[in-house]
């Protein structure tokens, strides 16, 4: 049975928490969970696609699921992914291992989800809040940098590229074949890029295990 808390680690006062390290989730695990989640418009649902199709290729199943608010713009917006090396039995979320956060206003639904084991990548621009600091989150300049490349559409393939990074949840040959495959074609060359700096991100981040 898994526990779940929402309590703030102690610390001596002296320095703030280091964020956790990240467990490297193919290499860790049979199966794991991934939320994505934000506002509509950032391209999220997207993103889970892509991520499912990338890890499709690597000889794994996937059950996909997405919801959002009637809202083109600003409603929240989530895709999760339930990853295993066999047959999913239940395709919802429900302990996640993984969770990415690209606006605050989607914060809210995710905290009956974590456990003390889940790791989360923050938007360090878009989610200011400090209620998921007890799960110490790493924080990433992931709009930012798509804003630096010109597209603050591309602040997903961003993420994704941290994720990928972070977890080793699928290759990067695979994550830019699926992306070649799904994104429209008028953002491959700024999606590709994303992807390219969101990884960098996420490898310098790393956290010794």
């Amino acid at each position: 049975m898994t526990t779940r808390s929402s309590a703030r680690p102690t610390g001596n006062g002296s320095s703030p928490e280091r964020p956790r390290p990240i467990q490297r989730l193919h290499q860790a695990m049979d199966s794991y969970e991934i939320r994505l989640c934000g506002t509509g418009g950032q391209g999220l649902i997207l993103a889970g696609r892509i991520l499912a199709d990338a890890v499709v290729r690597e000889g794994r199943w996937v059950a996909q699921s997405q919801a959002f608010e009637p809202l083109s713009r600003g409603g929240v917006s989530q895709a999760d992914l339930v990853i295993s090396s066999s047959m999913v039995d239940f395709p919802l979320v429900s302990d996640l291992d993984f969770l990415l956060v690209l606006d605050e206003l989607a914060v809210a639904g995710t905290h009956e989800l974590l456990t003390p084991a889940s790791s989360i990548l923050l938007d360090s621009e878009r989610v200011a809040t400090d209620v998921l600091d007890a799960c110490r989150p790493i924080r990433l300049p992931l709009v930012e940098t798509a804003r630096t490349l010109g597209n603050l559409r591309a602040a997903n393939m961003v993420a994704l590229g941290a994720l990928v990074a972070l977890t080793d949840v699928c290759q990067r040959d695979s994550l830019e074949a699926a992306m070649l495959r799904v994104s429209p074609k008028g953002f491959q060359q700024i999606n590709q890029r994303a992807i390219e700096v969101g990884c960098g991100l996420g490898a310098e981040s790393k956290q010794p295990a």
